[in-house]
């Protein structure tokens, strides 16, 4: 019930701060959740998506607007890992309710798939707001963090606007089933990595190639 609650309640900040600010509205929220604070684009997005099939929003302005917010606020966690290291985020992490949990799973992922990571778990619901920090850590490529971080939150606002489009007045019926939907998307990416893998593998030259 106290999470249904708060859940209630910021949903209700967000629909209050994107009818009164917009499209900064929007940025701002997404910036904030990229730099660790809990605001989850999965009402942010759609809800923008159903004021676009108000007419009151541009789909493409929504989606530019969150998708540069995810980048500033992906780059600010970013600079936090790289300046202030991981005994910092570990120490203060919990007033952000980033738990040492999350910095692990996101440090294994990190190390698992390297650069690729910044772009894989932006489309993961599990890891893509904990990855910067990992990425910083490691001083990964700024600009190869920058561009990997953009492209995977333009799949992903594009693909909650578009759902609140279509669900229109029905916007918010995604928290629902938004376990479905994460596991949806966690095993397409999945899907697409083993794939790719494969084919990697395929094309590569065998040893005993002359």
């Amino acid at each position: 019930m106290v999470a249904a609650e708060i859940l209630g309640n910021l949903t209700n900040f967000i629909i209050q701060t994107i009818s009164n600010s917009g499209y900064l509205g929007i940025f701002l929220l997404m910036v904030a959740e990229s730099a660790l604070i809990p605001i989850p684009s999965e009402v942010i997005m759609p809800f923008s998506g159903y004021l676009v099939s108000t007419g009151k929003f541009n789909v493409i302005l929504v989606i530019i607007a969150g998708s540069i917010g995810n980048l500033v606020g992906a780059l600010i966690a970013y600079f936090v890992g790289s300046y202030l290291g991981r005994g910092f985020v570990l120490k203060y992490g919990k007033f952000v309710l980033l738990r040492k949990s999350h910095l692990e799973l996101a440090e294994s992922y990190f190390k698992k798939y390297g650069d690729r990571s910044t772009f894989i778990s932006r489309l993961l619901p599990a890891i893509r707001t904990y990855v910067s920090l990992p990425a910083g850590v490691a001083k990964m490529n700024l600009k190869k963090f920058a561009v990997f971080t953009l492209i995977g939150s333009i799949i992903w606002n594009t693909t909650l606007t578009y759902i609140g489009v279509k669900l229109g007045e029905e916007w918010d019926s995604i928290r629902k089933y938004s376990d479905y939907f994460d596991a949806v998307v966690v095993i397409v990416v999945i899907v697409a990595i083993i794939m790719h893998t494969w084919k990697k593998r395929k094309s590569a030259p065998s040893v005993n190639d002359p």
